[in-house]
């Protein structure tokens, strides 16, 4: 199942900002709950695995069947197996939107991909985890370009990403390269989910 509870409490569970922008944790940098800052039981080397499988899913958004699906995938790649995983769930449409502005969060693109604003070469995409490819055009559909929480996202983006280009003019953008590791989170140690995962093969 797919979480869809709170984000700031769910990052502040994990320790971890899933919206990465580290403002869940702010105020409070502790589990929530009536205990949440008494908490400090030494986890175990499979729960420091099942912690590391937790904050790389929530911050995506994926529900487990598809975050296994694309681990196999990853695991087939000639590549770091790791970081061959937070390439694909990088290149999900639902995050490239995010990505690109349209979304302030990846749960808001998820909405506007699955209610068919977007459009992936000109052709309609309402499938959130589907696989861009390289230099594929991102774009919103005619009857969505004027919606008022694209122009906001827009607005409020403090940083862009290089792996993509984005006209906010034609409110569209391209996936022009894949992304480097050092271009995402310093907080994921992904090596630790590929031995999660590898218990259970």
């Amino acid at each position: 199942m797919r979480y869809t509870g709170s984000d700031w409490k769910q990052s502040r569970r994990l320790g971890f900002s899933t919206l990465e922008t580290g403002k869940e944790l702010q105020k409070r940098p502790y589990g929530p709950g009536q205990h949440g800052a008494s908490r400090k039981k030494k986890p175990s080397e499979y729960g420091k695995q099942l912690v590391e499988k937790q904050k790389l899913r929530q911050m995506y958004g994926v529900n487990e069947r598809q975050f296994r699906r694309l681990f196999m995938l990853a695991l087939k790649s000639k590549e770091v197996t790791g970081f061959a995983f937070m390439k694909l769930l990088e290149s999900r449409l639902d995050n490239l939107v995010y990505r690109m502005g349209f979304a302030r969060t990846r749960r808001g693109a998820r909405q506007l991909v699955n209610h068919g604003h977007i459009e992936v070469n000109g052709n309609k995409v309402d499938i959130p985890s589907y696989l861009c490819s390289l230099n594929d055009v991102i774009s919103l559909r005619e009857n969505a370009k004027e919606m008022k929480v694209v122009k906001e996202s827009l607005a409020s983006i403090a940083t862009k990403v290089g792996w993509v280009e984005v006209d906010e003019e034609k409110l569209s953008g391209k996936y022009i390269r894949e992304p480097e590791r050092n271009e995402l989170t310093s907080q994921i140690t992904e090596s630790q989910i590929v031995e999660y995962y590898n218990r259970k093969l």
